[in-house]
């Protein structure tokens, strides 16, 4: 059965934890003269050149692109996907080994979906895969890892 527009975009809670996060980490993005954007960038993945739109996007100003259109993964500092029902396995698999593969260096899942909700920090890739992972229940604080250095309060993300 296909998913309507709605389903696939999930709920407004999930816009507003996508945009909840770029509010926190503005100060820090206007500090480092970092660009900022939650939702709407596309992105072209390096190697399979699979183009994705990632929930927030943390990019220098002069990120390389593929094209006019499409930043390229390996410029960006960090991406962030909001999970909704309809997204589980896309955003916690599919964008998770993506975004690897393309070598973003922070990839942060915001995770609301499951009984006990959480956030996780995906980060040092070798061989095309997240070495490391650190996941807090929401409403802890989760450090970022370099390049974005940033402890992260989770409970910005508690709707």
């Amino acid at each position: 059965m296909p998913q309507t527009a709605r389903e696939l975009l999930g709920s407004p809670e999930h816009t507003f934890m996508a945009v909840n996060l770029h509010n926190v980490l503005l100060p820090l993005s206007l500090e480092r003269r970092w660009l900022a954007a939650p939702g709407g960038l596309s992105v072209c993945i390096e190697g399979p050149r699979d183009a994705l739109v990632p929930d927030y996007a943390l990019l220098p100003p002069d990120c390389p692109r593929w094209g006019r259109g499409e930043l390229l993964s390996s410029g960006l500092i960090m991406v962030a996907e909001v999970v909704s029902p309809s997204s589980v396995h896309i955003d916690r698999e599919e964008k998770r080994h993506l975004y690897a593969v393309g070598r973003v260096p922070v990839y942060l899942l915001i995770d609301p979906v499951p009984e006990v909700p959480s956030v996780t920090v995906h980060s040092d890739i070798a061989d095309g895969a997240y070495r490391s992972i650190a996941t807090v229940p929401m409403g802890k604080p989760l450090p970022l890892p370099a390049p974005v250095d940033f402890e992260l309060d989770t409970s910005v993300f508690m709707m």
